[in-house]
């Protein structure tokens, strides 16, 4: 897997593979990241993790974006359900990740005046 570094610097094999698990067999967990990419125990998350914040960022996005799939599921299944456990819960969480994924409510908003609404131009300043 072959990760471009938004800052345009050559990314290290270390900090491709920590990248290439973050979001695979760490489940997230950028202890367990570091430690599967080979870092040493000596050196900090946050070391690891800062230099990569751009790209952790821009691969968070992509996770929600496929994740979205699943979670449209969850809710139309929730709703052909009628005894589902948790229910609620997995819905509230389905929304949450459509939210994310930019796939938000339209909400409508109308507006309505008593009496029509006139716009003048601006005044000159000789008047």
């Amino acid at each position: 897997m072959t990760i471009s570094s938004k800052t345009g610097r050559p990314l290290t094999d270390k900090q491709e593979k920590f990248l290439a698990v973050l979001f695979e067999e760490a489940k997230g967990d950028a202890l367990v990241a570091k430690k599967l990419a080979g870092y040493s125990d000596s050196i900090s998350t946050s070391t690891v993790t800062t230099p990569l914040v751009d790209e952790i960022a821009a691969l968070t996005r992509k996770f929600i974006a496929q994740s979205s799939t699943k979670a449209a599921y969850t809710m139309f299944s929730v709703m052909g359900s009628k005894d589902m456990l948790g229910a609620k819960e997995k819905m509230n969480a389905a929304k949450d990740i459509m939210d994310r994924a930019g796939f938000v409510k339209t909400e409508k908003v109308e507006v309505t005046t008593a009496e029509p609404l006139f716009i003048l131009p601006a005044k000159r300043e000789d008047d």
